[in-house]
């Protein structure tokens, strides 16, 4: 399935694109998608019933905002460095063991909405990344297998990043990554069983039209069903909770100089196989 929230920000309802491509009104099946719904395979059953009978009401797209497409998410853990093309342009080396860093889920904005680029910055950055969402709470899980048995679906994110703050400015990586609307997300929550082999999907990003980003989850450093068990063994994971898995090459940190950073104005797009398509007019915060 393909499920998703629209409306007015803060004031989303959800709803599911069929597989006619029409969307579809889910408000009076459940209240919301969340990990509340994500844990409950009976609503999940639900939903799907009614979307097999075709008789859901349907949505005029026209003008209609879409939201995240995931309501209420408990937080958002990123992998750093995760793909070995990206590692390169870098000039780091492939990490040991995954590198860890939180985003709060305040930062989440819908896939079209208008990005903010931080006051004093001089080097906004873009990054496409496959978000996987959880649905079945883990803890300490004992392979990647079981990994990919709590994830719910995946999404397409935007992993927006202040280079200057989060590399020059001392301390964590976080300064840089938790700026308002830094990462939009969706614009679907595609459920695992439409996902048979997340090592599989090609991601593309360009800016103001120019491709920057064409690359393949098969780069990953840590596969997604490892991540989720090795994140596991560090902290429960909820369902509802979000991990943006990392980013390929042709970021503007790996360009040479003069770097491309993004500006007031830019327009950043961006897409993953099966997943939807993103697009942001970046402005002045």
């Amino acid at each position: 399935m393909k499920l998703l929230r629209v409306g007015t920000a803060g004031a989303e309802r959800p709803a599911l694109l069929d597989a006619d491509g029409t969307l579809r009104d889910l408000s009076g099946v459940v209240p919301d998608i969340d990990g509340k719904l994500l844990a409950d395979d009976a609503a999940l059953d639900r939903v799907r019933a009614a979307a097999d009978t075709g008789e859901l009401p349907v949505l005029d797209a026209t003008g209609l905002r879409i939201g995240p497409p995931l309501g209420r998410i408990g937080k958002i853990v990123c992998i750093g460095l995760n793909y070995h093309d990206h590692a390169r342009e870098t000039g780091a080396e492939p990490p040991a063991e995954p590198v860890l860093f939180m985003k709060a889920p305040d930062t989440v904005v819908g896939p079209n909405d208008t990005v903010l680029v931080p006051r004093a910055s001089r080097k906004t950055d873009w990054e496409v990344e496959l978000a996987v969402v959880i649905g079945r709470t883990a803890r300490y899980l004992g392979s990647a297998e079981e990994g990919l048995a709590h994830v719910a679906g995946y999404a397409v994110a935007h992993d927006v990043s202040e280079r200057e703050f989060q590399i020059e400015r001392g301390g964590t990586w976080d300064k840089g990554k938790n700026c308002e609307t830094f990462n939009p997300l969706g614009p679907w929550l595609v459920t695992a069983d439409e996902v048979p082999d997340p090592q599989r999907l090609s991601l593309r990003l360009w800016v103001n039209g120019e491709l920057k980003q064409d690359g393949t989850t098969a780069e990953q450093i840590f596969p997604v069903g490892e991540v989720v068990r090795y994140l596991s063994q560090f902290m429960t994971l909820y369902p509802g909770d979000v991990i943006n898995t990392g980013t390929p090459a042709g970021v503007a940190l790996g360009a040479p100089e003069p770097k491309p950073f993004l500006r007031a104005g830019d327009v950043v797009e961006l897409e993953i196989e099966g997943l939807g398509r993103q697009r942001q007019e970046f402005k002045d915060a």
